[in-house]
Protein backbone atom coordinates (compact mmCIF):
# COMPACT_ATOMS: atom_id res chain seq x y z
CA UNK A 1 0.00 0.00 0.00
CA UNK A 2 1.63 3.42 -1.03
CA UNK A 3 0.89 6.51 1.28
CA UNK A 4 -1.34 7.89 -1.28
CA UNK A 5 -3.34 4.70 -1.45
CA UNK A 6 -3.17 5.31 2.46
CA UNK A 7 -4.61 8.63 2.92
CA UNK A 8 -7.40 7.58 -0.01
CA UNK A 9 -8.82 4.75 1.99
CA UNK A 10 -8.04 7.06 5.33
CA UNK A 11 -10.30 9.67 3.98
CA UNK A 12 -13.16 7.43 2.83
CA UNK A 13 -12.85 5.44 5.94
CA UNK A 14 -14.15 8.41 8.01
CA UNK A 15 -15.53 10.17 5.19
CA UNK A 16 -19.03 10.76 7.61
CA UNK A 17 -17.05 12.23 10.12
CA UNK A 18 -14.92 14.21 7.54
CA UNK A 19 -18.21 15.82 6.10
CA UNK A 20 -19.93 16.24 9.27
CA UNK A 21 -16.68 18.72 11.31
CA UNK A 22 -16.26 20.11 7.36
CA UNK A 23 -19.69 21.16 7.51
CA UNK A 24 -20.08 22.82 10.60
CA UNK A 25 -16.59 24.91 9.16
CA UNK A 26 -17.91 25.97 6.64
CA UNK A 27 -21.49 27.16 8.32
CA UNK A 28 -19.40 28.49 10.92
CA UNK A 29 -16.96 30.42 8.86
CA UNK A 30 -19.51 32.40 6.26
CA UNK A 31 -20.68 35.01 7.65
CA UNK A 32 -23.18 35.87 4.59
CA UNK A 33 -25.62 32.69 5.75
CA UNK A 34 -27.76 35.42 7.93
CA UNK A 35 -28.15 37.41 4.78
CA UNK A 36 -29.76 35.07 3.09
CA UNK A 37 -27.13 34.25 0.06
CA UNK A 38 -26.67 30.95 0.88
CA UNK A 39 -28.14 28.13 2.93
CA UNK A 40 -26.85 25.78 5.51
CA UNK A 41 -28.61 23.24 3.26
CA UNK A 42 -26.70 24.56 0.51
CA UNK A 43 -23.53 24.27 2.43
CA UNK A 44 -24.11 20.76 3.22
CA UNK A 45 -24.97 19.87 -0.36
CA UNK A 46 -21.53 21.49 -2.09
CA UNK A 47 -20.05 19.77 0.94
CA UNK A 48 -20.94 16.29 -0.17
CA UNK A 49 -20.46 16.78 -4.04
CA UNK A 50 -16.87 17.82 -3.32
CA UNK A 51 -16.11 14.88 -1.28
CA UNK A 52 -17.74 12.82 -3.95
CA UNK A 53 -15.72 14.14 -6.16
CA UNK A 54 -12.23 14.41 -3.98
CA UNK A 55 -12.23 10.33 -3.09
CA UNK A 56 -11.87 9.33 -6.99
CA UNK A 57 -9.71 11.93 -7.33
CA UNK A 58 -7.44 10.70 -5.07
CA UNK A 59 -7.26 7.46 -5.61
CA UNK A 60 -5.79 8.27 -9.28
CA UNK A 61 -2.12 9.15 -7.18
CA UNK A 62 -2.13 12.77 -9.02
CA UNK A 63 -1.77 14.27 -5.39
CA UNK A 64 1.12 16.25 -7.21
CA UNK A 65 -0.71 17.31 -10.06
CA UNK A 66 -4.40 18.72 -10.09
CA UNK A 67 -4.45 19.63 -13.60
CA UNK A 68 -4.08 15.76 -14.39
CA UNK A 69 -7.10 14.55 -16.24
CA UNK A 70 -8.16 12.54 -13.05
CA UNK A 71 -8.75 15.85 -11.41
CA UNK A 72 -11.05 17.12 -14.21
CA UNK A 73 -14.40 16.69 -12.17
CA UNK A 74 -13.10 18.72 -9.12
CA UNK A 75 -11.57 21.18 -11.13
CA UNK A 76 -14.85 21.36 -12.94
CA UNK A 77 -16.76 21.66 -9.70
CA UNK A 78 -14.62 24.36 -8.29
CA UNK A 79 -15.33 26.43 -11.30
CA UNK A 80 -19.32 26.33 -10.87
CA UNK A 81 -18.96 26.59 -7.44
CA UNK A 82 -16.34 29.99 -8.14
CA UNK A 83 -19.03 31.06 -10.60
CA UNK A 84 -22.13 31.16 -8.20
CA UNK A 85 -20.42 32.88 -5.46
CA UNK A 86 -19.19 35.37 -8.01
CA UNK A 87 -23.15 36.40 -8.53
CA UNK A 88 -24.51 35.93 -5.21
CA UNK A 89 -21.68 38.57 -4.28
CA UNK A 90 -19.24 36.79 -2.77
CA UNK A 91 -15.23 37.75 -1.75
CA UNK A 92 -12.92 35.99 -3.11
CA UNK A 93 -11.28 34.92 0.67
CA UNK A 94 -14.88 34.02 1.26
CA UNK A 95 -15.12 31.10 -1.52
CA UNK A 96 -11.00 30.33 -0.90
CA UNK A 97 -12.60 29.24 2.56
CA UNK A 98 -14.80 26.74 1.30
CA UNK A 99 -11.29 24.31 0.34
CA UNK A 100 -9.31 25.93 2.97
CA UNK A 101 -11.41 25.14 5.78
CA UNK A 102 -11.26 21.06 4.87
CA UNK A 103 -7.79 21.34 5.92
CA UNK A 104 -8.87 20.71 10.08
CA UNK A 105 -10.61 17.51 8.81
CA UNK A 106 -8.77 15.87 7.19
CA UNK A 107 -5.67 16.77 9.72
CA UNK A 108 -7.92 14.96 12.35
CA UNK A 109 -9.15 11.74 10.16
CA UNK A 110 -4.93 11.47 9.44
CA UNK A 111 -3.78 12.13 13.33
CA UNK A 112 -6.50 9.45 14.21
CA UNK A 113 -5.34 6.94 11.56
CA UNK A 114 -1.56 7.34 11.65
CA UNK A 115 -0.97 7.98 15.38
CA UNK A 116 0.83 5.27 15.76
CA UNK A 117 4.11 6.16 12.89
CA UNK A 118 4.55 9.59 12.92
CA UNK A 119 7.05 10.08 9.67
CA UNK A 120 3.60 8.57 7.92
CA UNK A 121 1.15 11.03 9.71
CA UNK A 122 3.94 14.02 8.91
CA UNK A 123 4.22 12.56 5.18
CA UNK A 124 0.60 12.59 4.72
CA UNK A 125 -0.21 15.87 6.64
CA UNK A 126 2.04 17.37 4.33
CA UNK A 127 1.05 16.16 0.97
CA UNK A 128 -3.00 16.93 1.64
CA UNK A 129 -1.57 19.84 2.82
CA UNK A 130 0.01 20.77 -0.54
CA UNK A 131 -3.11 19.47 -2.43
CA UNK A 132 -5.61 21.91 -0.36
CA UNK A 133 -3.39 24.79 -1.15
CA UNK A 134 -3.53 24.02 -4.74
CA UNK A 135 -6.97 23.88 -4.79
CA UNK A 136 -6.77 26.76 -2.86
CA UNK A 137 -5.40 28.88 -4.95
CA UNK A 138 -6.93 27.01 -8.08
CA UNK A 139 -10.29 28.43 -6.38
CA UNK A 140 -9.34 31.73 -6.37
CA UNK A 141 -8.14 31.70 -9.97
CA UNK A 142 -11.56 30.71 -11.20
CA UNK A 143 -12.64 33.37 -8.82
CA UNK A 144 -11.17 36.02 -10.71
CA UNK A 145 -11.92 34.91 -13.97
CA UNK A 146 -14.99 34.53 -13.39
CA UNK A 147 -15.60 37.99 -11.71
CA UNK A 148 -13.23 39.61 -14.77
CA UNK A 149 -15.93 38.19 -17.47
CA UNK A 150 -18.36 39.47 -15.31
CA UNK A 151 -17.32 43.02 -15.06
CA UNK A 152 -16.40 42.90 -18.50
CA UNK A 153 -19.76 42.02 -19.86
CA UNK A 154 -20.99 44.28 -17.28
CA UNK A 155 -19.04 47.18 -18.87
CA UNK A 156 -20.15 46.43 -22.37
CA UNK A 157 -23.98 46.40 -21.50
CA UNK A 158 -23.20 49.56 -20.20
CA UNK A 159 -21.52 50.89 -23.29
CA UNK A 160 -24.43 49.98 -25.47
CA UNK A 161 -26.82 51.32 -23.31
CA UNK A 162 -24.79 54.50 -23.65
CA UNK A 163 -25.00 54.84 -26.46
CA UNK A 164 -28.64 54.52 -28.01
CA UNK A 165 -29.23 55.08 -31.76
CA UNK A 166 -32.52 56.42 -32.57
CA UNK A 167 -34.55 56.91 -34.98
CA UNK A 168 -36.17 60.44 -35.40
CA UNK A 169 -37.00 60.45 -39.39
CA UNK A 170 -37.41 58.24 -42.28
CA UNK A 171 -33.55 57.53 -43.12
CA UNK A 172 -32.56 59.61 -40.17
CA UNK A 173 -30.49 58.31 -37.20
CA UNK A 174 -29.64 59.92 -34.32
CA UNK A 175 -26.88 58.97 -31.70
CA UNK A 176 -26.75 61.37 -28.42
CA UNK A 177 -22.97 60.98 -26.93
CA UNK A 178 -23.20 61.60 -23.26
CA UNK A 179 -19.98 61.26 -21.26
CA UNK A 180 -16.15 60.40 -22.27
CA UNK A 181 -15.45 58.76 -25.44
CA UNK A 182 -12.81 56.35 -25.73
CA UNK A 183 -11.40 53.96 -28.17
CA UNK A 184 -13.58 50.89 -26.91
CA UNK A 185 -17.01 53.06 -26.40
CA UNK A 186 -16.03 54.21 -30.36
CA UNK A 187 -15.74 50.62 -31.19
CA UNK A 188 -19.14 50.29 -29.91
CA UNK A 189 -20.79 53.46 -30.99
CA UNK A 190 -19.39 52.56 -35.12
CA UNK A 191 -20.90 48.68 -34.54
CA UNK A 192 -23.95 50.21 -32.84
CA UNK A 193 -25.03 53.04 -35.70
CA UNK A 194 -22.96 50.94 -38.66
CA UNK A 195 -25.67 48.04 -38.06
CA UNK A 196 -28.28 50.71 -37.28
CA UNK A 197 -27.82 52.18 -41.23
CA UNK A 198 -28.27 48.76 -42.46
CA UNK A 199 -31.21 47.81 -40.47
CA UNK A 200 -32.80 51.19 -41.33
CA UNK A 201 -31.47 51.86 -45.08
CA UNK A 202 -30.95 55.64 -43.49
CA UNK A 203 -28.66 57.76 -45.61
CA UNK A 204 -28.27 60.38 -42.32
CA UNK A 205 -26.80 60.05 -39.34
CA UNK A 206 -26.66 62.75 -36.74
CA UNK A 207 -24.10 62.67 -33.52
CA UNK A 208 -24.98 64.92 -30.93
CA UNK A 209 -21.77 65.09 -28.45
CA UNK A 210 -23.77 67.98 -26.40
CA UNK A 211 -23.26 65.48 -23.23
CA UNK A 212 -19.72 65.05 -23.98
CA UNK A 213 -17.89 66.91 -21.59
CA UNK A 214 -14.56 68.06 -23.60
CA UNK A 215 -13.08 67.03 -26.77
CA UNK A 216 -8.79 66.32 -27.45
CA UNK A 217 -7.14 64.74 -29.63
CA UNK A 218 -7.64 61.54 -29.06
CA UNK A 219 -11.54 62.26 -28.81
CA UNK A 220 -11.69 64.12 -32.16
CA UNK A 221 -9.72 60.96 -33.96
CA UNK A 222 -12.73 59.05 -32.59
CA UNK A 223 -15.15 60.80 -33.82
CA UNK A 224 -13.33 60.96 -37.76
CA UNK A 225 -13.11 57.54 -37.40
CA UNK A 226 -16.64 57.00 -36.93
CA UNK A 227 -17.75 59.66 -39.50
CA UNK A 228 -15.28 57.97 -42.35
CA UNK A 229 -16.85 54.18 -41.15
CA UNK A 230 -20.72 55.81 -41.99
CA UNK A 231 -19.36 57.52 -45.40
CA UNK A 232 -18.25 54.13 -46.12
CA UNK A 233 -21.48 52.69 -45.91
CA UNK A 234 -22.72 54.90 -48.49
CA UNK A 235 -24.72 57.59 -45.69
CA UNK A 236 -23.62 60.72 -44.68
CA UNK A 237 -22.41 62.30 -40.77
CA UNK A 238 -23.71 65.11 -39.23
CA UNK A 239 -21.98 66.15 -35.65
CA UNK A 240 -24.24 68.81 -33.63
CA UNK A 241 -23.40 69.73 -29.99
CA UNK A 242 -20.16 71.87 -31.10
CA UNK A 243 -19.94 74.53 -28.80
CA UNK A 244 -18.56 77.54 -28.87
CA UNK A 245 -15.73 75.92 -26.42
CA UNK A 246 -15.26 72.75 -28.27
CA UNK A 247 -14.79 74.34 -31.42
CA UNK A 248 -12.09 76.66 -29.65
CA UNK A 249 -10.64 73.39 -28.18
CA UNK A 250 -10.57 71.68 -31.82
CA UNK A 251 -9.26 75.17 -33.41
CA UNK A 252 -6.60 74.85 -30.78
CA UNK A 253 -5.56 71.15 -31.23
CA UNK A 254 -4.83 71.16 -35.29
CA UNK A 255 -7.26 68.77 -35.39
CA UNK A 256 -8.82 68.85 -39.41
CA UNK A 257 -12.17 68.64 -39.28
CA UNK A 258 -12.44 69.90 -43.26
CA UNK A 259 -15.38 68.05 -45.18
CA UNK A 260 -17.35 66.83 -41.82
CA UNK A 261 -20.74 69.05 -41.36
CA UNK A 262 -21.15 70.29 -37.58
CA UNK A 263 -23.90 72.03 -36.24
CA UNK A 264 -24.01 73.80 -32.81
CA UNK A 265 -27.29 71.84 -31.84
CA UNK A 266 -29.15 69.28 -32.24
CA UNK A 267 -32.21 70.79 -33.94
CA UNK A 268 -30.26 72.48 -36.36
CA UNK A 269 -28.58 69.45 -37.47
CA UNK A 270 -32.35 67.55 -37.81
CA UNK A 271 -33.53 70.30 -40.13
CA UNK A 272 -29.93 70.09 -42.52
CA UNK A 273 -30.72 66.45 -42.28
CA UNK A 274 -34.26 66.68 -43.47
CA UNK A 275 -33.10 69.62 -46.14
CA UNK A 276 -31.08 67.12 -47.52
CA UNK A 277 -33.54 64.39 -47.18
CA UNK A 278 -36.08 66.44 -49.41
CA UNK A 279 -38.24 67.43 -46.83
CA UNK A 280 -39.58 71.36 -46.24
CA UNK A 281 -41.50 72.97 -43.84
CA UNK A 282 -43.69 75.91 -44.09
CA UNK A 283 -44.72 77.95 -40.91
CA UNK A 284 -47.90 78.88 -40.72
Amino acid sequence: MTKKTSISEALAKRRDDIQSQWTGELTSSISTLAKGRLTSAEVAGQAKQFLDLLHPALQTLQLDDINGSGWSDVRAFLDDLSKRRVLAGFSSDETATFIFSLKRSLFDVLKQEFSGDSTQLADNIWQVTVLLDKLGLYTIKSYQKTREDVINRQQQELLELSTPVVKIWDGILALPMIGTLDSARTQVVMESLLQRIVEAESQIAIIDITGVPTVDTLVAQHLLKTVTAIRLMGADCIISGVRPQIAQTIVHLGVDLQGVTTKANLADALALALKRSGFSFTKH
